[in-house]
């Protein structure tokens, strides 16, 4: 069973959703997204600076399995990028909750009303 936590906005293309502070918010993949692509080999990411538009593809995370674009939960400024998993897209496996791929300053807080908490997630992926 996928590890889900409670607190985070999950969205249908299993990205998270963690906020921070003053419309700053972090985005990774959920663990059931991980598992289904195995070990992870390979991240795309944007660069700082670049703006993400909600429902668009951000970037890429290839494992030995797939490839799976990353599409954008909430629209905003890139304020940060994990660099980290460039180097390291293990870390996508063995921590998905840590292993964010960008931080975020969101254009618009009520976007967040459109994911889903853990809850509706659980029963999301349990389809």
């Amino acid at each position: 069973m996928s590890k889900i936590l409670e607190g985070l906005y999950y969205s249908e293309d299993h990205e998270w959703v963690k906020v921070l502070e003053d419309d700053v918010v972090l985005v990774g993949i959920s663990d059931f997204a991980q598992a289904e692509l195995g070990d992870v080999v390979f991240v795309d990411l944007p660069e700082e600076g670049d703006e993400l538009i909600k429902g668009e593809e951000f970037g890429a995370v290839e494992s030995v399995k797939a490839a799976s674009d990353l599409i954008a939960p909430i629209s905003g400024e890139i304020i940060e990028v994990n660099e980290e998993l460039v180097s390291e897209p293990e870390k996508v496996n063995q921590e998905p909750y840590e292993a964010w791929f960008v931080k975020v300053k969101m254009n618009n807080s009520k976007e967040l009303k459109d994911l889903m908490d853990h809850k509706a997630y659980k029963e999301e992926i349990s389809e």
